[in-house]
């Protein structure tokens, strides 16, 4: 339970519709250029534009194999300043050589052309299959045209589309806050089903604020965002070489310019953290063939990062995520992987139990099985969304974690991904 404070703020933060155009002076499309192949019909670049000049910051796949895309993307970051995001999917452009890098280049050269600003202002992020060249640079080229010309302050959707790949549902969200008596504004969309792991997953995230705000601000409130998000959530274990997450804050709010850890800024930093848990639930929730969303959360350990580190362990071991799939309560398969989290503990003090649906059977305590309905158990683990909570005893420390059941449908979709 949160502070009397931290309830109050949550009770300032409210929720609103248009993702990525929410927030004042952005404008957002989604066109189709054949990156996907001339038979697709779906689109496969998508654009993001500020009006206005914007402080960013980013976070990228902690993989040691980047994509050139993310490599790029990199770059244009540090430079703290951009505006405008070009984005592909069908095709992730990584190990794709210096042919790749320079392609990711001359997207962001070429947005940059069509938008009247300078190249250093310009992202880039690619998803899709690796290791496969870009079409020719031509048909990107018209598809960046298009989507410049097309640029509109309802074109979140459209955006959104264009970068999915075996998304199933569309992933997006808004809130809403006061500062300094001015609305300000926060928007995203993101995109993940598969490769998705702790440190980042095959997934896309782009954020914009109206905010008025200093970038070393920015990148600390979205650091902490998105280690509370996007950090934990896991489909499959693998970690891929193209995460990108970026934020851009433009200030077209008008508030007085948040330059210092007070109040303010904490509102803005809890208001952008809920976002990205938000999206990062719904990435979990759409893991490839999935049909539970499974919520670990861990309470009673040294500090937050040993929590994390134990929900982590549990939520991305394939005997738990299977044992979901079948609403087994085997509570055995997720005290076996606290064991290998890596923190200390004691397992005589470990308690585990299974909800949903309203319900929640006690399987576990003091580290051995207790008495239970089978029957309750599998009709609380049979519900879309369901929980594995664990209390181990020894501190203050809390976490949660979010994945998803393991089916025999992501074997299907991952079997034959490229063809």
């Amino acid at each position: 339970m949160g502070s009397k404070k931290e309830i109050k703020e949550i009770k300032e933060i409210k929720e609103i519709e248009g993702g990525v155009c929410a927030a004042a002076g952005f404008k957002a499309s989604g066109v189709r250029c054949g990156i996907k192949g001339p038979s697709s019909s779906k689109r496969d670049l998508a654009l993001i534009y500020s009006e206005r000049p914007c402080a960013a910051a980013g976070v990228f796949t902690a993989n040691r194999v980047k994509a050139a895309s993310v490599l790029v993307c990199m770059e244009r970051v540090a430079g703290g300043a951009v505006r405008a995001v070009a984005a592909n999917s069908g095709n992730a452009n990584a190990c794709t050589g210096a042919a790749g890098l320079e392609a990711a280049r001359r997207m962001t050269e070429t947005a940059a052309e069509k938008l009247g600003i300078p190249a250093q202002e310009v992202a880039v992020a690619s998803t899709g299959v690796i290791g496969v060249p870009l079409p020719d640079f031509s048909v990107i080229a018209a598809g960046i045209g298009k989507a410049a010309e097309e640029l509109d302050v309802r074109g979140n959707r459209n955006a959104l589309e264009a970068i999915m790949t075996t998304d199933t549902a569309m992933k997006e969200g808004a809130r809403e806050i006061e500062i300094h008596g001015k609305t300000v504004r926060l928007g995203g969309m993101a995109k993940g089903a598969g490769m998705i792991h702790p440190n980042m997953g095959t997934m896309l995230c782009f954020i914009t604020t109206d905010a008025a705000i200093t970038r070393p601000l920015l990148d600390k409130a979205f650091r902490q965002g998105v280690n509370r998000s996007f950090n934990r959530i896991t489909v499959d274990g693998d970690m891929s070489t193209n995460d990108t997450a970026l934020i851009m804050a433009n200030g077209a709010a008008g508030n007085r310019l948040l330059d210092a850890e007070d109040g303010a800024f904490a509102l803005f930093a809890l208001a952008l953290e809920g976002l990205c848990a938000g999206l990062a639930k719904q990435i979990a929730q759409d893991g490839e063939g999935a049909s539970r969303l499974v919520t670990v959360t861990v309470e009673g350990a040294a500090s937050e990062e040993d929590a994390a580190a134990f929900a982590k362990a549990a939520a991305s071991s394939n005997l738990v995520k299977a044992a979901c799939f079948g609403a087994d309560a085997n509570w055995g398969r997720v005290l076996a992987a606290l064991g290998r989290a890596g923190p200390p503990f004691d397992p005589a003090c470990v308690g585990i139990a299974f909800s949903g649906g309203g319900m929640q059977v006690q399987v576990c305590e003091a580290g051995a099985g207790l008495p239970f309905s089978e029957h309750d158990a599998k009709a609380a683990l049979s519900h879309k969304e369901i929980g594995i909570e664990i209390t181990l005893g020894r501190g203050p420390g809390s976490a949660a974690v979010w994945g998803c059941d393991l089916t025999y449908e992501y074997v299907r979709i991952n079997g034959d991904y490229r063809s």
